[in-house]
């Protein structure tokens, strides 16, 4: 028994027969073990008269393949080791349980060893009457050229089958489940494989169970384009990209790739796949599809159900990939029908498609802003010096509140000050020299930034722009912002955070900034209001910095012990940066 990286015990003797028993146990309503196999068959299978779909792989790779067994999807399915082919005997076993006396369709990716064993089975199978045909998946355009037309595929020559594995399979499946015979089901089976193309990418390796190292490594802060479900090569590495970046890089590779639309298929159908390869979470799955439908349809195609998740994975890789099926009316119909499995269901009935016309309302982070200008009036020319401020330093705002938090705190206070200088652009009236003026954009501001930011930090740093602006539009008309003014304000603004967050000074929060920094300015009631206000910022710029010997007393980070202790607080450290920022705009 070893321990992976994850924490994880596994005895990588033993962890193929514990992870189908333990499928078997949860599913038990859907599918059972093949007795003697490490395989699993459909309560549905066999059915008489009915063709029988098999796929199989090696484990590590689930949903695929065990995980899409059920009615109107595969009938059965072998697997073996991790990252290895089931063997002959094993795939042998399982496709008899499935046999309703209609014949087997076997269909697996293009691998070698997939090819030889898959292809043992259906020698002994068709030497015992039994009538098979396969299927080989070779949707991956990384791997190689595409097939050549009429040319048997070459397993150490031709493309891998990836995540477009669930297309075939789905088709497949669909088609055997309406009745068709088994030249029927191997022709769209054939013919889903035939148009459907796929391409991935990879941010970091995988650790097999019962290992302490990663199977294959990819360079910190890079991406592979192209790499393989085992850690095959891909095609160039690049540095790490952004979402946008991601999903362009993905759908420019398929799209010149993509057959072309067949004769009749109105509006450019496509069955779209984004497939998480085990560790890519599911929101950010959902970000780079934003950006895939956006190029699919400018492209001419619509995307006809598509569907975001896990379906070919290869353990705790990080990495997506983009699987693309163009349709035809046949394909579209089997691969819109109903199925049942423990991994994947579709139902039939009403559904919404990526072409729908929705009606969205901007977020307000969302708000048009326009770019800084010479002509921005105080209050929001103050606000895009804080935001540039916390901006430059965003990456250690997050370090700093990820040592004993959640790691959020620079993200989520740039995003609510972009709020936050949108809506003061906006809502600034003038002059320029009016403290009413400035106080009507800073309460804008204020419920802006706690809206776009949300959290704990976004309410603090909310209700301190709410409070200052509500002190300044009760200023006297005609009256200018003097330092005693900002002071008045900024002292209530204090009190304000100190209630709502219930925090106390020295209790390593924004407070052991922000206090020094009121009373400082207080102090200086008499003085020019930007030299006064430049030198509070000074106080509170050391007073951050000494939050380092402070041990956190308040929210996730108090449980965490003397874990914070040597750090600074990100709140006071983003609080001196802001207020260190507004000053420079004081003159």
């Amino acid at each position: 028994m070893t321990t992976t990286p994850d924490g994880l015990g596994h005895n990588a003797a033993t962890f193929r027969e514990d992870w189908l028993e333990g499928l078997a146990d949860a599913y038990a309503r859907t599918l059972r073990r093949v007795p003697g196999t490490f395989g699993v068959v459909g309560r549905h299978a066999p059915r008489p008269g009915k063709v029988a779909l098999v796929i199989g792989g090696g484990s590590g790779h689930y949903p695929a393949f065990a995980g899409l067994v059920g009615p109107g999807l595969a009938d059965a399915a072998a697997v073996g080791d991790v990252f290895a082919s089931p063997s002959a005997e094993q795939i042998y076993r399982t496709a008899k349980a499935a046999d309703g006396g209609a014949g087997v369709l076997m269909s697996y990716g293009n691998y070698a060893g997939d090819v030889m064993h898959f292809g043992l089975a259906a020698r002994r199978l068709a030497a015992e009457g039994v009538p098979v045909n396969t299927v080989l998946v070779t949707d991956d355009v990384a791997s190689g050229p595409p097939p050549v037309e009429g040319q048997e595929i070459d397993p150490s020559r031709d493309r891998r089958g990836v995540a477009g594995d669930f297309f075939v399979f789905k088709v497949a499946g669909a088609a055997a489940e309406r009745g068709d015979d088994l030249a029927g089901v191997t022709r769209l089976a054939a013919r889903a494989n035939a148009m459907t193309r796929t391409f991935g990418a990879a941010f970091a390796g995988c650790t097999l169970p019962g290992a302490a190292e990663p199977l294959f490594t990819v360079t910190e802060g890079t991406t592979e384009l192209g790499m393989g479900i085992h850690g095959e090569p891909g095609l160039r590495t690049t540095r790490r990209l952004t979402a946008s970046e991601l999903a362009d890089e993905l759908v420019d590779n398929l799209l010149p790739e993509l057959p072309p639309l067949p004769e009749g298929a109105g509006g450019g159908r496509v069955a779209v796949l984004l497939n998480g390869l085990g560790r890519t979470k599911y929101e950010e799955m959902f970000v780079v599809f934003r950006q895939v439908n956006r190029r699919l349809k400018a492209a001419g195609l619509t995307p006809f159900r598509p569907e975001v998740g896990e379906f070919v994975t290869s353990f705790d890789m990080a990495g997506v990939s983009l699987s693309v099926m163009v349709l035809d009316d046949e394909l579209a119909e089997l691969y819109d029908a109903p199925c049942d499995t423990p991994a994947f269901r579709s139902l039939p009935g009403p559904r919404t498609d990526a072409d729908d016309v929705r009606e969205t309302a901007a977020l307000p982070e969302q708000r048009q802003q326009a770019a800084p200008s010479a002509a921005d009036l105080p209050a929001t020319a103050a606000l895009q010096a804080a935001l540039d401020a916390v901006a430059a330093n965003e990456d250690e705002l997050g370090r700093l509140d990820g040592v004993a938090g959640d790691g959020d705190h620079g993200i989520g206070i740039v995003r609510g000050l972009r709020a936050a200088v949108a809506a003061a652009r906006a809502d600034e009236p003038g002059p320029a020299g009016d403290p009413r003026s400035a106080g009507r954009a800073l309460l804008g501001a204020g419920l802006a930034l706690a809206d776009a930011s949300g959290g704990a930090s976004g309410a603090l740093y909310g209700a301190l722009l709410a409070e200052t602006g509500a002190v300044l539009v009760r200023a006297p008309e005609g009256a200018s912002c003097t330092t005693a003014l900002l002071a008045e304000a900024v002292t209530a603004a204090q009190r304000a955070v100190s209630e709502l967050g219930g925090a106390a000074v020295g209790e390593k929060t924004m407070l052991d900034a922000l206090d020094p920094f009121r009373a400082e300015l207080a102090t200086r009631g008499g003085e020019d209001l930007g030299a006064a206000w430049r030198a509070a910022a000074e106080v509170a710029t050391k007073a951050a910095a000494a939050t380092a010997e402070l041990v956190p007393a308040r929210g996730r980070a108090a449980r965490m012990g003397d874990m914070g202790y040597g750090h600074a607080d990100a709140g006071a450290t983003s609080l001196a940066l802001i207020v260190t920022a507004v000053g420079s705009t004081l003159r």
